[in-house]
């Protein structure tokens, strides 16, 4: 077990800047830099309208006349939230199952 350990401190370093410079990573950090912000005050009345035209359309039935690929996508856009939720669960609960009573 000790000389794991060893191996181990000794590599860290050099797994660490490999894990850093990779492109992927590089990519995946520029990508969160720009998808996982808050929306900004200019940003929120659009996201208002594009709300109330979904309750729009719920109402009316103009649901029925999207393409395949647009309920698709807005099946996965639904899905995506769904699973935040689920996941800020989790991390509020510091568990899977059940609360700490």
């Amino acid at each position: 077990m000790a000389q794991f350990l060893r191996n181990l401190v000794a590599k860290a370093p050099g797994m660490v800047n490999a894990a850093v410079t990779k492109p992927r990573l590089a990519t995946f950090w520029h990508d969160a830099r720009v998808e996982l912000v808050p929306p900004t005050p200019a940003e929120i009345p659009a996201a208002i309208q594009s709300l109330k035209k979904v309750v729009d359309s719920a109402k009316t039935g103009r649901f029925k006349q999207l393409t395949v690929k647009e309920a698709l996508l807005n099946g996965l856009v639904a899905t995506e939230v769904w699973m935040w939720f689920y996941i800020g669960e989790i991390i509020g609960k510091r568990g899977i199952i059940g609360y700490d009573v």
